[in-house]
């Protein structure tokens, strides 16, 4: 058993490696690189904790050097961020609080695990790469697919979308696209006019806001269309 389980902590270690590697990253705590190497075996909401580390951390790398930050250190807090997901019992609290003070205690800088304590908001984001971390998280996790979402689930969560438009005086159909993360409403031109779409595209925002459970954000589009037509004879 002891035979098996130090082979089984070295393949760990060594898919951390892969992955930092990957990334263009070094000088991890090897306790570390094995904890990134139990990401391959998580899941959360279905999407694989490593991949969608990764993602995290290619996103928010592109997002630093685009502000002129530094991409190192936007990768490192992104692939880190959900470290805390592979903690055993012996740890209580959020998950993010827990990896940040993982990260600490095996040598992270202060930017890093700040980064990863913020990134679902226990604690307040002390540098820009903390708040990019957090824009990539959400991005990675909110794309079409890339979490799993029971049937009857998506299905109350279209419905709703499209009850609420419809709610709207004026309002002559509604329908949820981009698996419910835009609701397009059609107007009737006589009965709304310019003024009252825009009206309408931010009531039925802050409903969907008050009422509905989403991942990222739904875009509301209020099409009024005026068509005139005339025959040459």
């Amino acid at each position: 058993y002891a035979q098996v389980e130090a082979e089984f902590e070295e393949h760990l270690k060594k898919i951390g490696e892969d992955a930092t590697l990957e990334l263009g990253l070094s000088g991890f705590h090897p306790e570390l690189l094995k904890q990134i190497g139990k990401m391959k075996f998580r899941t959360s909401y279905g999407q694989n904790l490593l991949q969608h580390s990764m993602e995290v951390a290619y996103i928010a790398g592109i997002m630093a050097s685009e502000l002129g930050l530094s991409v190192q250190y936007a990768r490192r807090a992104g692939l880190l961020h959900d470290i805390g997901k592979t903690a055993d019992e012996s740890f209580e609290g959020p998950h993010a609080l827990i990896g940040a003070q993982i990260a600490k205690r095996l040598g992270e800088n202060d930017l890093v695990v700040n980064a990863i304590a913020s990134h679902h908001g226990e604690e307040s984001p002390k540098s820009p790469i903390a708040v990019i971390v957090q824009a990539a998280d959400a991005i990675s996790g909110s794309r079409p697919g890339a979490r799993r979402e029971s049937i009857e689930a998506y299905l109350k969560r279209i419905e709703k979308l499209e009850q609420i438009a419809l709610s709207f005086p004026g309002v002559e159909k509604a329908y949820a696209l981009q698996a419910g993360r835009e609701i397009r409403i059609i107007v009737e031109a006589q009965k709304v006019s310019d003024t009252e779409a825009f009206d309408i595209a931010r009531q039925v925002a802050q409903r969907i806001e008050g009422e509905v459970e989403f991942p990222g954000q739904i875009k509301v589009v209020v099409i009024r269309e005026t068509r005139a037509v005339e025959y040459a004879r």
